[in-house]
């Protein structure tokens, strides 16, 4: 069974995927790009507030664990690639057209490492016990 929280991301990635293919219609493309990266800016804190990290990474020892460390190059990747976006972007609102094919090669690369980096949490989800 998927979780809420795997359903939320992929959601909102396919809703990032429609923007980027509507970049032209700025008045929906830069919102929705601003909102996803509000909202996985945010994301490893609501995580924290609700997930039992301390019994996973220490008492379990997952924190020595490849996926983990993947995971987490992966996120730190793409924030990286969510700071330079936005300094693209400041650039193109202020007419430098120059700009315009860096920022949709980030954007690109921001749908790949976001991809990566659903697929690599969902690869970490901790199965519930089910009842019988």
């Amino acid at each position: 069974m998927i979780s809420g929280t795997l359903l939320f991301v992929i959601a909102s990635y396919f809703v990032m995927v429609w923007a980027f293919l509507w970049a032209k219609r700025r008045v929906f493309h830069i919102p929705v790009m601003v909102s996803v990266i509000v909202i996985d800016v945010f994301f490893p804190v609501y995580l924290v507030l609700t997930k039992d990290w301390y019994r996973r990474l220490i008492e379990q020892e997952e924190i020595l664990s490849f996926m983990i460390w993947m995971h987490f190059i992966l996120v730190l990747f793409l924030y990286a690639l969510y700071f330079l976006q936005i300094q693209t972007a400041r650039k193109l609102m202020r007419g430098d057209d120059v700009a315009r094919a860096e920022h949709r090669n980030q954007g690109k690369g921001i749908l790949i490492a976001r991809g990566l980096v659903i697929l690599s949490a969902s690869l970490l989800i901790e199965p519930v016990d089910q009842v019988e």
